[in-house]
C-alpha cells in the first residue's frame, strides 16, 4: 500500500497541494489528484509529504505531521520530532497509516535518520553539542532500534571498536550516518576520532564496529548492497565543504559524482542508478536534487522546497 493510499484510508488530515517554499512549482493545483504509482516522501517546510516519482515537482500530499527528519521503508515510517523551546527531541516509529508503533524520548538536535529496507531497523543521529560537522568540538549520538525484538542501542559508542586492525577506545569518539545492509544486522556508519573520519562496518548482534577506510562520511548503501554513496571532505578538510562520491565495496574504486557543490547530507538511493540529496540555498530554502550514481550526467532539481527524501 502506498503512503498516499494509507493516509487516505486512515482519514489523516491531508491537503492536496504543491506546497513548497516560494515560488511554488508551475502547473500546480490544490484540487489536482496526485495519482498512483511510485512515490517519494519528503519534508515540506517540516511537514511530512509525498509526491509522485513521475512528477516530483508537481502536487504534493501534505500530512499534519511535523518532523525535522523523516524516512520510510518496508512499511515503517520514522520521524525525528523537532526540538521545541521547552521540549527535547524524540523518535516516532509509525505504520503507513501514521499510527504510532513506538515513541522514544531523545536528547539533542535531529540530524540523520534511516530505516532498513525491511522496515525492521531504525537508526538516528543527533547533535549533542554543536550543529555542524564542519566545526570542531561538536558531539553526536547515534542509536539503533530493532523494532522486531525491541532491542535499543542508545549510543553506538557502547560498541567495541577495531581501528586499523586494533582494539580502540577514546573519549572523543563520535558516530553518525548509519545505513543498513539487507540482513538487518550489518550496517555502515561514520566514526570520528583523533581528527580522522572513518567508514566503519558494524555488526549489530555482536555489538562491534571496524574501520574500513578514511574520509568517508554519511554512507548510504545501494539497494543491491554493492556500493556506498557518501560525502567526503575536500582535501580531508570539512571546512572546505564536501563532495559526493560512490564507493564500490568489492573493488574499492571511487566514482566522483557530477554534483560539484558542497553537499552536507546523507544521500539516498532513489534506485540502483540514481542518488538524491538536499541542498540549501543562501536564503535557507531546501531543495531535493538527484544525480546519476555512475559519475555521468548532471544534477537535476527534483523536488523544490523540500528535504529529507526517501522512496515511499
Amino acid at each position: 500500500m502506498t503512503v498516499l493510499a494509507a493516509l487516505l484510508l486512515a482519514g489523516v488530515a491531508v491537503t492536496y497541494t504543491a506546497l513548497a517554499s516560494s515560488p511554488a512549482p508551475s502547473g500546480s493545483s490544490s484540487s489536482r489528484e496526485t495519482g498512483g504509482g511510485p512515490r517519494l516522501q519528503v519534508l515540506t517546510n517540516g511537514l511530512l509529504s509525498t509526491v509522485s516519482r513521475a512528477d516530483p515537482g508537481g502536487p504534493r500530499e501534505v500530512a499534519e505531521l511535523r518532523c525535522d527528519r523523516a524516512y520510510v521503508a518496508g512499511g515503517t515510517l520514522a520521524c525525528l520530532k523537532p526540538v521545541g523551546p521547552l521540549s527535547s527531541s524524540g523518535l516516532l516509529v509509525l505504520d503507513p497509516s501514521l499510527h504510532e508503533r513506538r515513541s522514544l524520548p531523545l536528547t539533542g538536535f535531529p540530524n540523520r535518520l534511516r530505516v532498513s529496507a525491511s522496515g525492521r531497523m531504525v537508526a538516528w543521529t543527533l547533535f549533542i553539542d554543536g550543529h555542524s560537522y564542519a566545526t570542531t568540538g561538536f558531539s553526536t549520538r547515534a542509536g539503533i532500534l530493532d523494532t522486531r525484538t525491541g532491542r535499543l542501542v542508545k549510543s553506538l559508542e557502547d560498541f567495541s571498536i577495531t581501528l586499523d586492525g586494533r582494539p580502540y577506545r577514546n573519549a572523543d569518539v563520535n558516530f553518525w550516518g548509519v545505513t543498513f545492509a539487507s540482513d538487518d544486522n550489518r550496517f555502515y556508519a561514520t566514526l570520528s576520532t583523533n581528527g580522522r573520519r572513518h567508514l566503519v562496518e558494524g555488526d549489530f548482534a555482536a555489538g562491534t564496529v571496524r574501520t574500513l577506510r578514511d574520509n568517508v562520511e554519511c554512507p548510504s548503501l545501494s539497494p543491491d548492497g554493492t556500493r556506498i554513496a557518501y560525502k567526503s571532505a575536500v582535501d580531508a578538510d570539512p571546512k572546505k565543504g564536501w563532495r559526493l562520491s560512490v564507493l564500490n565495496l568489492a573493488t574499492g574504486h571511487v566514482t566522483p559524482l557530477a554534483e560539484t557543490r558542497s553537499v552536507d547530507d546523507q544521500a539516498v538511493w532513489l534506485d540502483e542508478r540514481t542518488v538524491g540529496y538536499a541542498l540549501q540555498t543562501g536564503d535557507g530554502t531546501n531543495n531535493v536534487w538527484s544525480v546519476p550514481a555512475d559519475g555521468t550526467g548532471a544534477p537535476r532539481l527534483l523536488v523544490p522546497g523540500a528535504n529529507s527524501p526517501a522512496p515511499a
